[in-house]
């Protein structure tokens, strides 16, 4: 959600009950002196790529004056930042992508670890939500009992939040149907081209880093829209490096204009499940009722073949 997600969208979600991050991506120091004063007061987390973090840490520092409740960390080594966080009395969110990852945050003693199926719109890796959230509560279970985890990738309703649930999650992490939301920092005609999209609409790639000369780590990709530009690239990739004096430009033009074909549309396979652009607090609202509706009736026919 970086760059989507500000202090309006993270103030509505915790005015509706859950808590809004705002998403610091790769660190926008004037841009997010003006999110969180976007805020109105709200009790808001904020969240960084921290890979990127290390190359610029007084970011954290500066960040942390607002006073942040939480901290999410994802894509690299928390520990450079541990210490700072817990200083400033915010809570350690780290976003995982592999076991490998959850067993470095229960190590740290985060507050929350977050299981990022590979369903997520934005950069990940390779899990699937079904199967990792379940190991992960298994391993939480056995070594950090007091940690909570909570389960992103593909939840856009209450369905999707309980199941999160009955696999062992305590929570969600909701991006995709957060950034489909009117408080969502996205261009009119990118939310259009969610709604357009099914869930087969969406490809992991490293095109766009390539494209906007971002060095991600090996190991993640980006799950963005089908377009124009990913049937061009995706593939192609050592081509496009070579021409990337060229398509750089063009790409950033076009997600500057708006334009839906010719840039990365960043958005995961929830598209499917996604057919109107709402207010933030409409959707945890009604995803939070689905969720109790679901658990109810499913439970009331497991009792009722039971008994």
């Amino acid at each position: 959600m970086a760059f989507a997600g500000g202090g309006a969208l993270a103030a509505m979600v915790s005015h509706a009950g859950g808590l809004g991050l705002i998403g610091g991506g790769y660190g926008d120091p004037t841009w997010l002196d003006e999110q969180f004063d976007a805020t109105s007061g709200h009790r808001i987390g904020v969240g960084f790529i921290t890979w990127s973090l290390r190359k610029s840490p007084l970011l954290l520092t500066d960040v942390l004056k607002h006073g942040p409740v939480a901290v999410m960390l994802s894509f690299g080594d928390p520990r450079p930042f541990v210490e700072e966080i817990r200083r400033a009395d915010a809570k350690l969110i780290c976003q995982c992508q592999d076991m490998e990852h959850v067993m470095d945050a229960v190590d740290v003693q985060a507050d929350v670890v977050v299981a990022q199926g590979a369903e997520a719109g934005g950069h990940g890796a390779l899990r699937g939500t079904l199967t990792f959230v379940p190991e992960a509560a298994d391993y939480i279970a056995r070594n950090a009992p007091d940690t909570l985890l909570v389960a992103a990738g593909g939840i856009a309703d209450g369905r999707g939040l309980a199941a999160a649930l009955m696999l062992g999650a305590d929570g969600v992490l909701v991006g995709t149907r957060l950034w489909a939301s009117q408080e969502a920092l996205v261009n009119v005609r990118h939310h259009e081209a969610i709604i357009e999209t099914d869930g087969d609409g969406t490809v992991r790639t490293t095109t766009p880093d390539i494209a906007r000369q971002i060095p991600w780590p090996r190991g993640f990709t980006a799950r963005i829209r089908r377009n124009a530009f990913t049937n061009k690239w995706h593939g192609r990739e050592d081509e496009l490096k070579r021409n990337v004096v060229i398509e750089g430009p063009l790409y950033r033009q076009a997600f500057t204009d708006g334009d839906p074909e010719n840039t990365g549309v960043w958005f995961g396979e929830a598209a499917g499940l996604i057919d109107t652009i709402e207010p933030a607090s409409t959707i945890v609202e009604r995803m939070v009722d689905e969720a109790v509706a679901r658990l109810e009736q499913r439970g009331g026919v497991l009792i009722t073949k039971g008994s």
